[in-house]
């Protein structure tokens, strides 16, 4: 495919504009963060190395990719009102040409950066995310409080706990049941509160009762304290949403099988992660039909006017995507329509606005 001088001239309006407004904006927001964590990055002796390197860099590459077609909506909406407050925008449609064709360098453009933002989710980001999130573990990661957990691990293995958090690494109000092939009971645990101990490497329990049930006696004791040996680690019961962030796709498909089959109640949180990987690219290609839509016009308000509008449909698609998150974590929405009935939503009122746009 060739491109003409208007190709040309347009993709590199667009690019220039979004990379422009996308360093401004991740500036300030390393800014904001900066001024937020400085005093927590000097009390916990974070090296400036790895500040840079480990946090910001990746801090930067993670929230840019994010709110990509947001920032991709803005700057076509920006440079388009300004093409038509100069007069740039009528002689093309007067010139016989039709939309769709005013409309082509815009599309190879979204699709670069499509395809870009799909490369970054998929390859880049889990281990951009891994030295992210090992940063904040390190030097200020707020503690991990988790509720009313229970689970199915492996070996038939049923575990539930009141409350975890992880300033005292404290199991509170812990059971465990283990059942055999035969789908019948072996072994109850009851304690009121278990601990890791790494340094013997085995679990602590407080005020428990441990009930082996074999096939023609039982026992049943009490412990004031005991350390032993269970099937599993705090990792396997406790851990951080943001988990997900750091896998691979492959890798976070086989971690949401395993949590399935453990009953874990994060598995909307994780199937979002998923799915969002592909529907926030592709959110692209609506977002610049949209923005070229309500802009290639000459308005009175001038500039300010098309960026208004622009940012009323921002708040409107985010508000959408925020209600439809909660659907599903809360409500039991299916996750992947719940990541997608904004996009199909935003792509009807594209495919309007599209048609109008010309006249």
């Amino acid at each position: 495919m060739k491109l003409s001088i208007l190709d040309r001239y347009i993709i590199k309006k667009f690019l220039s504009t979004y990379f422009f407004m996308l360093g401004i904006i991740m500036l300030l927001s390393m800014v904001f963060d900066i001024s937020a964590r400085l005093s927590e990055f000097i009390d916990n002796n974070a090296p400036l190395s790895e500040i840079i390197f480990e946090y910001y860099l990746n801090f930067l590459i993670y929230y840019g990719n994010t709110f990509s077609s947001l920032i991709i909506f803005i700057a076509v909406i920006w440079f388009t009102a300004k093409m038509a407050q100069e007069s740039e925008i009528i002689p093309m449609i007067f010139s016989g040409r039709p939309f769709i064709r005013i409309m082509r360098p815009y599309m190879i453009a979204a699709s670069f950066l499509t395809i870009l933002s799909i490369i970054l989710n998929l390859y880049i980001l889990p281990i951009s995310n891994k030295k992210r999130l090992g940063f904040e573990e390190k030097y200020y990661r707020e503690r991990i409080s988790i509720d009313n957990y229970h689970a199915e691990l492996k070996n038939n293995t049923y575990v539930y706990y009141s409350n975890y958090n992880s300033e005292d690494n404290l199991f509170y109000d812990f059971n465990l049941e283990q059942w055999n092939s035969a789908n019948k009971p072996t072994l109850y645990i009851r304690a009121k509160n278990i601990q890791r101990i790494d340094s013997i490497n085995k679990w602590r329990l407080i005020d428990c009762y441990i009930r082996k049930i074999e096939t023609t006696n039982e026992n049943l004791k009490f412990h004031n304290q005991i350390d032993t040996n269970l099937s599993f680690n705090v990792s396997d019961i406790a851990q951080r949403d943001n988990r997900s962030e750091m896998m691979t796709q492959n890798e976070l498909i086989e971690y949401i099988k395993k949590e399935e089959s453990k009953g874990s109640p994060n598995i909307p949180l994780y199937k979002i992660t998923l799915y969002e990987r592909t529907s926030l690219p592709f959110a692209t290609y609506i977002l610049t039909i949209i923005g070229v839509a309500v802009s290639s016009r000459k308005k009175r308000g001038g500039i300010g006017l098309n960026i208004a509008i622009g940012l009323g449909f921002v708040f409107v698609y985010i508000f959408a995507m925020k209600v439809m998150n909660v659907a599903a974590l809360k409500v039991g929405f299916p996750p992947i329509f719940a990541v997608w009935i904004p996009n199909i939503i935003f792509a009807i009122i594209a495919s309007l606005l599209y048609k109008l746009a010309p006249k």
